[in-house]
């Protein structure tokens, strides 16, 4: 179905949802685009007619209730499939129109500005703040994940203030089904992480965390070759590449089964607009270390521990003593209690109001 057959009621707020990135399952933007584009089915009614701008390999994700739009190579100049709704929500930065195209009032979710935190190449750098300025200048509200995003762009984008809000991330709680187990399974106690093996996660670092001991790591995702190379060059160094398991993509039940069974989830990104997989470990009732960059602190709370800086001597002091500590203080219902702030539900209803509100200025 496409637009041109919508119909709504005085009283009903139409939305175009944009999830052109959800191409690829195993990131967080599809994460994001699928757990609170259902919520926003479930909690929509009759208040708010709902469609998605999708690639068609993605038509139907959020099921048969709401109205898709096609994404077409000619958007990027003439977006017709934007007229007659009353707001489109941009999901992420990256669409692939801007808010020009739009007749509508617009809200774009900013996720992160980690180019400003990554060693992107000056001339990247500058193009991507060029484009990032015309966006958030041609869109009614900016919508931020963290209170740290919120401060990045503001600061950098002063055409920014005065309507940026934000609104936290849900977390899927998730279980593995009885009798799962994932293709590589470790035969000793493990740590856990998971994300694009990348430079930005750093995780190289958590390597050393083997030393004199039997544990084994477990880093699961979509994986860059160069980096992964380097991690287990470390690990060969360090005489432990044998204890480093590297998965590529996994699915929902094996993620929910590293988590369920993972002595701590280590996560030492350095540079991370809210970081889902912290709260979904901490719904596992798992102690969490991270590192203090960006957002993490802000999501992890006191809820976590922290990696100050990457001297492996001093990581591994973090480690056992939070894993102490951890025991000694009821960590698992407490970390559960912190992870329970962060829902969908509440997610999509703030959405939902600031687009009633939006449609009715």
């Amino acid at each position: 179905m496409t637009t041109s057959t919508m119909t709504t009621s005085p009283t009903t707020t139409s939305v175009l949802i944009t999830l052109d990135s959800m191409r690829h399952a195993n990131t967080g933007l599809y994460t994001y685009g699928h757990s609170l584009g259902r919520e926003f089915v479930r909690q929509a009614g009759d208040q708010f007619r709902l469609a998605a701008y999708t690639y068609p390999e993605q038509q139907g994700v959020l099921g048969p209730e709401i109205d898709y739009v096609r994404n077409s190579r000619l958007d990027r100049w003439f977006f017709r499939g934007g007229a007659g709704f009353d707001v489109v929500h941009f999901a992420d930065q990256y669409c692939r129109f801007g808010p020009a195209r739009v007749k509508g009032k617009s809200v774009m979710t900013i996720h992160d500005l980690n180019q400003l935190h990554e060693r992107t190449p000056g001339y990247k750098l500058e193009r991507f703040m060029r484009r990032m300025g015309v966006k958030i200048a041609g869109v009614d509200r900016i919508v931020t994940i963290s209170q740290f995003v919120a401060a990045d762009v503001e600061r950098h984008f002063p055409q920014a203030r005065g309507k940026t809000s934000v609104i936290y991330n849900g977390a899927d709680v998730t279980r593995a089904p009885d009798g799962h187990r994932p293709q590589q399974v470790p035969d000793a106690p493990f740590l856990f992480t998971i994300g694009m093996v990348c430079p930005k996660k750093n995780f190289h670092v958590l390597v050393p965390l083997l030393k004199n001991n039997a544990k084994k790591l477990v880093i699961a995702g979509i994986i860059k070759e160069d980096y992964k190379d380097l991690i287990l060059r470390d690990a060969q160094e360090l005489g432990v590449a044998d204890r480093v398991m590297i998965t590529g993509p996994i699915s929902e039940h094996d993620k929910a089964w590293y988590y369920a069974n993972c002595e701590a989830f280590v996560f030492p990104s350095l540079a991370e607009g809210f970081g889902l997989p912290v709260i979904e470990a901490m719904h596992h009732g798992k102690p969490v270390f991270l590192s203090t960059h960006t957002s993490l602190p802000e999501i992890g709370g006191d809820a976590a521990y922290y990696f100050d800086n990457f001297d492996p001597a001093a990581m591994i002091d973090v480690l056992e003593r939070g894993m102490l500590d951890f025991a000694a203080t009821g960590g698992p219902e407490r970390v559960r209690a912190h992870a329970s702030q962060f829902t969908w539900e509440k997610a999509a209803a703030a959405y939902l109001a600031l687009f009633r509100s939006l449609a009715a200025a």
